[in-house]
C-alpha cells in the first residue's frame, strides 16, 4: 500500500508511535535500574549506621572555656563525643586567653590526653583582632579546635572519614605599619531610668590610646562621668549628684623571660573621694618566677612600686590639710594558675605613706575555682583590706543624704566581700546534643549580652 504523507492523521500517527517506543523504552531501563538503585540505598542506609556505631569508640573530650560558645562548637565539631566531667574526658581541652596589643585576644589551646590518651599532649594557638566579628571568632575556634583534634582522631577507626585539605601558604611579606602598633579606641555611655516619683542618670566618656610589643607597652587612658538621682517625696525634692575624672599611663619595657621595669603615671579628680585633683607618677619594677612565655597558663609576679603624689583637696581634711605632697611605696604578689583541676587567682598587696608608717592599708584579693571530684566543683571569691591610710576624708564629714546614697567616702578601719558556691551534677555523661528550641534556657524571647 502506498502512503501518502499528505494524507490526513498521518503526522498524529507517527507522533503517538514515537511516544509509545519511548515510553516502552524507558520502562525496560527502570526495570533494569531500580534493583541496582535499592543496592546503593540500602549501602547509604547502612553507612551512616556504621558511622554511628564507631563514633562510639570516638574521643571523649571535655572542653574547659568561659568564653567559648559550645553550642556552636559541638554542633560544628561532630566527629568526637563530649562529656560533662572532665575526669570522664579522654582528652581535656584547656582554652585560655589574655589581650593582644592589637585589642584583640589571644587564645591558647592546650590539649591533654588522659585515659587512652595518656601522654598525648599538644598545644595550639588562635588569635583574633579587635575588629572580628563574633561569628568570625568562633568559626576560627572550631577551625584551631579541628586542627588539634586530629592528632587523637588519627587514632581511631573514624579517620577513614575524615578529609585533609591543604591550603597554599602564602609567601609572608614585609609590612609597614603606618599606625606603628597604636590603637586608638573612644567609649561613650549613657544610662536613663525614671518613675514619676525618681530620676536617674549617668553618663561616661572614655579614651584610649595602646601600643603594645614584645619589647614593651604603653598604655594611655583618659575617663570621665558622672551621674545624678533625683528623688520626690510628697512635697520634698532630694538631688544626689557626683562626678570623676581620671588618667591613667603605663610604661613598661621587657627584661627579658622574667623581668620589667616601667613606670605608672595617675592622675584623678573625684567628688566621692574629696580630691579636687591629685597627680602621681610611680616607677616600677616586676619579677615573674615563671617565664612570661607561660602567662596563659601561670603567673607568680612580684610588682614593687614607688609613688610620690601631689594633691588637692575640695575640701579641708580630718588632718587639717587642703593641699600635700606625699611620699609611699607598696608591694604586691599575685599568682595565677590555670590547670586541669581548677583556677586559682590570688593578690596580696601593702602599702604605706613614708611621712608616718602608721598610715597604711594590706589588700588581699582571691578567686579559687576547684574541680575536687567528679561532678563536683566548689568556687570561693573575696577580698578584703585593713585601711588606715584616708587622707583625704573631709573634716566636717558628711551628711545623712550622702551616706545613705554612698555620695561620699566614710571613714573605716576594714573592708571586705565574700561569695561562696558548689555545683555537683550526675547522669549522663555525654553532652553531644544540641536543641535550641524555646531559646537556651527553655524560656522563650530574646537575650543580649554586651561586654
Amino acid at each position: 500500500m502506498k502512503i501518502n504523507a499528505s494524507q490526513p492523521g498521518y503526522y498524529r500517527r507517527g507522533f503517538f508511535l514515537e511516544a509509545f517506543f519511548c515510553l516502552l523504552f524507558l520502562v525496560l531501563n527502570l526495570s533494569l535500574a531500580l534493583p541496582l538503585l535499592a543496592q546503593e540505598e540500602a549501602k547509604l542506609a547502612q553507612k551512616p549506621s556504621e558511622i554511628e556505631e564507631l563514633k562510639k569508640q570516638a574521643p571523649k573530650i571535655y572542653l574547659d572555656c568561659s568564653l567559648c560558645d559550645l553550642d556552636y562548637i559541638r554542633t560544628e565539631i561532630t566527629f568526637v563525643n563530649y562529656v560533662r566531667d572532665r575526669k570522664e574526658a579522654q582528652v581535656y581541652i584547656l582554652i585560655t586567653t589574655q589581650r593582644t596589643g592589637s585589642g584583640g585576644r589571644e587564645y591558647t589551646l592546650a590539649f591533654m590526653g588522659q585515659h587512652d590518651y595518656q601522654g598525648i599532649n599538644l598545644e595550639q594557638k588562635y588569635f583574633t583582632s579587635q575588629t572580628d566579628t563574633e561569628d568570625e571568632i568562633r568559626e576560627g575556634l572550631a577551625q584551631a579546635l579541628k586542627t588539634g583534634l586530629m592528632t587523637y582522631m588519627a587514632r581511631t577507626p573514624l579517620r577513614r572519614y575524615l578529609a585533609i585539605s591543604y591550603i597554599p601558604e602564602v609567601r609572608p611579606q614585609e609590612l609597614k605599619d603606618k599606625w606603628n602598633y597604636w590603637i586608638f579606641n573612644i567609649r561613650g555611655y549613657g544610662h536613663f531610668s525614671g518613675e514619676s516619683n525618681y530620676h536617674y542618670e549617668s553618663t561616661s566618656v572614655t579614651l584610649s590610646a595602646n601600643r603594645v610589643t614584645a619589647a614593651g607597652k604603653i598604655k594611655l587612658s583618659l575617663h570621665y562621668g558622672g551621674n545624678r538621682s533625683t528623688f520626690q517625696y510628697n512635697a520634698l525634692k532630694i538631688v544626689s549628684q557626683s562626678e570623676g575624672g581620671s588618667f591613667t599611663g603605663l610604661f613598661v619595657k621587657s627584661l627579658g623571660e622574667h623581668w620589667s621595669v616601667g613606670a605608672f603615671v595617675d592622675a584623678s579628680t573625684s567628688t566621692y573621694e574629696n580630691i579636687k585633683y591629685s597627680l602621681n607618677p610611680a616607677p616600677a619594677i616586676e619579677y615573674n618566677f615563671f617565664p612570661y612565655s607561660f602567662s596563659s597558663r601561670r603567673q607568680l609576679r612580684c610588682l614593687y612600686r614607688l609613688n610620690w603624689q601631689t594633691v588637692r583637696y575640695r575640701e579641708e581634711t580630718i588632718y587639717d590639710k587642703i593641699k600635700e605632697n606625699l611620699w609611699s611605696q607598696s608591694l604586691s604578689l599575685t599568682l595565677d594558675l590555670k590547670e586541669k583541676w581548677g583556677t586559682i587567682s590570688t593578690t596580696l598587696s601593702g602599702s604605706h605613706y613614708f611621712h608616718d608608717w602608721r598610715k597604711n592599708r594590706l589588700t588581699s584579693f582571691g578567686v579559687i575555682n576547684l574541680y575536687l571530684f567528679k561532678g563536683f566543683s566548689f568556687y570561693v571569691l573575696g577580698g578584703g583590706s585593713r585601711i588606715h591610710d584616708q587622707l583625704s576624708l573631709p573634716k566636717k564629714g558628711a551628711s545623712l543624704e550622702e551616706v545613705l546614697l554612698r555620695r561620699r567616702q566614710l571613714e573605716t578601719s576594714y573592708s571586705y566581700f565574700l561569695s561562696i558556691g558548689l555545683s555537683y551534677s550526675f547522669g549522663s555523661v555525654f553532652t553531644n546534643v544540641v536543641n535550641p528550641r524555646f531559646g537556651p534556657e527553655g524560656g522563650g524571647g530574646v537575650r543580649i549580652e554586651i561586654n
